[in-house]
């Protein structure tokens, strides 16, 4: 999976593509706008990492320029700007999601990877985990084709855990994601173990096994046997 990180500042382009190797994504970089535009031009990508304040342009037009081509990258913006119109602005333009500086690599690398299978789904409107099925279109949830009721963060917490399967998502992470609104700082995330505690109940009570685990020390795993 290629990815293109836009991203002005060395020490952290350097970083999150070592990091993201190692995750056995394959990185292309741009430091500029210009740069950026040219790569944009001549390939295509799986996701491109676009921070918005760039020294020779802003993020937010060279995220238009690729709307405007209908380039089909998906578009993870990544800023120190953490204004709610910017937030807005990117949304509105068609980027997929949007993440503020600082941030951990590991809940990159979790939004990048939610990204492409998203996309990479996004003709299917259905997902199946095991005996799990998830119906992404009309937001609906069976067990062994018994319908489980779950509340609206319930059903966004399995559908980001689907699109991680397999893999180690931060806490952190899951706030940004799903509460980023919200949480106002919160000094801890009693309120995630119990939306998860709540969401393996209802689906081991509705038939399904438990492939909600608990990583000590990093997160939460939600590993079905088919990931």
């Amino acid at each position: 999976m290629k990815l293109l990180i836009v991203e002005d500042e060395r020490s952290l382009s350097d970083s999150i593509v070592t990091y993201l190797k190692q995750e056995n994504f394959i990185c292309d970089t741009a430091n500029g706008y210009f740069s950026a535009l040219e790569k944009i031009d001549l390939f295509d990508y799986e996701c491109i990492l676009l921070d918005i304040n760039l020294a020779d342009g802003n993020g937010l037009e060279l995220l238009k320029e690729l709307k405007d081509n209908r380039k089909t990258d998906g578009v993870l913006i990544i800023s120190a700007r953490n204004s709610l119109e910017d937030k807005v602005a990117g949304l509105q333009l068609g980027a997929d999601d949007y993440l503020p500086k600082p941030f951990h690599l590991s809940e990159l690398s979790a939004r990048v990877t939610a990204i492409i299978r998203r996309r990479n789904s996004a003709g299917n409107s259905l997902m199946q985990l095991e005996e799990i099925r998830i119906d992404t279109q009309a937001k609906s949830i069976t067990v062994n084709d018994q319908p489980v009721e779950l509340t609206r963060k319930e059903y966004q917490l399995l559908l980001y855990f689907a699109y991680n399967k397999g893999r180690v998502v931060s806490k952190n992470a899951i706030a940004e994601h799903l509460w980023s609104d919200e949480t106002g700082g919160a000094a801890n995330y009693d309120f995630i173990y119990t939306h998860i505690k709540n969401l393996r109940r209802k689906l081991i009570d509705a038939g399904s096994r438990d492939y909600i685990h608990s990583v000590y020390g990093m997160g939460y795993k939600f590993a079905p046997h088919s990931s």
